[in-house]
């Protein structure tokens, strides 16, 4: 067997083994105490671990397996970043979510691959290694219990056979929004690479965050019988260009590959999912709230800090427009950043209009933008990663997450579960259309 067939060969009988996991804890003593979260923090849809795969190629001339300089700069990092080395915990007589900072440390897996990357492609879409043998699922006796919904991060190191690596990262959401996490990360990878401590130093500060007053709290979604279909989408440099020229001629404005994106995201499963032309359609997109509240914020604030930006349009309206003109609807509904966050966090909501509530309404499409966090930046001692893989757990919430492509391929990755199976080669050729 040469090429393809010997990789397809090598892919399909690989093994990932856990050889060890363990609790890393800071490498110098810390603060005790219990930590207040905000009330985003506290927010309910917070309690969950976000999952990531972070894919990295060997270099031969590496001082240090990978495990083991991570392991290290773990236990250097969690010193600065202490509460993350804590444990979720309830006080008061409300049982409000707070952090204890134990300083027990994060959860640690050591882990071993079978065959190369190449063999199974980077980890590019359709996974041909099951995401949960390289995410961190501890295992122990029933008697040492570590409930998981009270761990901040765990973290698995899996290496490949061809010397390159993974890292799986389960972070807790009540601690840390996406940049928060980058932050962290990239402390990791400073330290990794020979610095005493985080070239940015991080801060609590969780009091800069607004709670207010009569903030509501819609509740949980539902989960449906509909089951959304994975895709995943490369997105050229021309493709984005093309819609990007025509605004800017048509409007005398630039946008963004993002506003172009989505756009046409939701444009197309609009179409595709066949909506009646009345029947309201949404599109909401978390923002960071961080240039608002940049006075009140200290430098090396790490907690969530975002805003979740709904757009509203008729179906019909959405279907037909042109493509300038839904990306109009996204510039303006980010143009209200400022005024809405303003009115909500000073109660002005009416305490019915929560704009954080995540629905399974399927005329709601939730976007997620990855590409500007900084995870595509994180580097460990081997060079950025290739490949950064967001994970999604729930299949009946309609969601489209924005990445960079693998290193090689210029351009954008879409990864959307947005639509039902039937509809799925009609949102993927309607995406396609450069009309």
């Amino acid at each position: 067997m040469r090429g393809s067939a010997a990789a397809a060969a090598a892919a399909a009988a690989a093994t990932v083994t856990r050889v060890a996991q363990r609790v890393v804890a800071p490498s110098a003593a810390t603060p005790g105490g219990a930590l207040p979260l905000s009330w985003l923090d506290r927010y309910p849809t917070q309690r969950a671990l976000i999952e990531s795969l972070h894919v990295f190629k060997g270099r031969a001339d590496a001082a240090a397996a990978p495990a083991a300089a991570i392991e290290r700069a773990l236990a250097a990092a969690l010193v600065s970043y202490y509460p993350i080395a804590g444990r979720l915990a309830e006080r008061g007589d409300g049982g409000e979510l707070v952090v204890d900072c134990t300083g027990e440390g994060v959860w640690f897996i050591e882990a071993t691959a079978s065959c190369s990357l190449e063999d199974v492609d980077y980890l590019e879409y359709p996974l041909m290694v099951d995401k949960d043998e390289l995410l961190p699922h501890p295992t122990y006796p029933a008697s040492e219990s570590h409930p998981e919904d009270s761990l901040i991060l765990l973290v698995q190191v899996t290496q490949f056979a061809c010397g390159g690596f993974v890292v799986g990262f389960r972070f807790s959401h009540a601690v840390a929004d996406g940049p928060g996490a980058a932050q962290f990360m990239t402390a990791v990878g400073e330290i990794a690479r020979g610095r005493a401590a985080p070239a940015l130093a991080p801060a609590w500060g969780r009091d800069a965050i607004p709670c207010p007053p009569s903030a509501a709290v819609g509740p949980l979604p539902v989960p449906t019988e509909l089951r959304l279909q994975y895709l995943a989408m490369d997105i050229s440099t021309d493709y984005i260009d093309h819609f990007k020229a025509r605004f800017l001629e048509q409007t005398g404005h630039r946008c963004s590959a993002f506003e172009v994106l989505i756009a046409k995201a939701w444009q197309s499963r609009t179409r595709a999912a066949g909506f009646a032309p009345g029947s309201p359609v949404h599109v909401c997109f978390a923002m960071n709230a961080r240039p608002v509240l940049r006075r009140a914020l200290p430098d090396g604030f790490y907690g969530n800090c975002y805003y979740i930006m709904r757009v509203t349009a008729a179906a019909g309206a959405v279907a037909d427009a042109s493509v300038n003109d839904v990306v109009r609807l996204i510039r303006e509904g980010k143009k209200r950043l400022p005024g809405e966050f303003a009115r909500w966090s000073g109660g002005g909501g009416g305490g019915e209009d929560d704009p954080y509530r995540i629905t399974s309404d399927y005329r709601t499409l939730l976007v997620s933008d990855w590409s500007r966090l900084g995870f595509a930046e994180v580097d460990y001692g081997w060079g950025a990663p290739v490949h950064v893989v967001p994970l999604t757990n729930l299949d009946y919430i309609a969601t489209c997450i924005l990445v960079r492509p693998s290193a090689h391929k210029p351009g954008a990755r879409l990864i959307t579960q947005c639509v039902a199976a039937d509809a799925v080669d009609a949102f993927h050729n309607d995406m396609m259309r450069l009309d």
